[in-house]
């Protein structure tokens, strides 16, 4: 699935159809950290990743939901931004742990905020703008 990171992302259309590739490979129980500034295309690679699980409507950021749910398609899909959440108990009481128990897909963004929450085995993509788009790659799971 990942045999083709790292890699240059000309533009959002580049970012999405990366996402397209993830969603078709990703596995029941996944998670995938989504790590990049602001506008480094988290949101264009989950919506290419929702997309590609039979998702048809649209896909938004999270950021003041905390966590979106797009159900109905090869597997369900909870995407999570953290940058807002502020402490361990208020990510468990909005039932992370159910969430990661559900066997659908896990996406979030700014992990690097809670990083020991993550399972090991999550996958830690990180784009950064470079020059004329953004580059995509695996990166390490933090010290958490």
């Amino acid at each position: 699935m990942l045999e083709f990171l790292p890699t240059h992302l000309a533009d959002p259309a580049a970012t999405d159809l990366l996402g397209e590739s993830l969603g078709k490979a990703a596995l029941a129980g996944g998670v995938i950290a989504l790590v990049g500034d602001l506008g480094s295309g988290k949101t264009t690679m989950t919506q290419g990743i929702v997309r590609s699980l039979g998702y048809q409507s649209e896909v938004t950021s999270p950021t003041f939901s905390l966590v979106q749910e797009y159900r109905g398609g090869r597997l369900d899909v909870f995407h999570f931004d953290f940058y807002r959440v502020e402490s361990d108990n208020e990510l468990l009481d909005l039932g992370w742990d159910d969430y990661l128990d559900q066997g659908g897909l896990v996406i979030v963004e700014w992990p690097a905020l809670f990083p020991h929450l993550l399972p090991e085995g999550t996958i830690w993509i990180q784009l950064t703008h470079e020059n004329d788009g953004r580059l995509a790659k695996i990166i390490p799971a933090p010290c958490g």
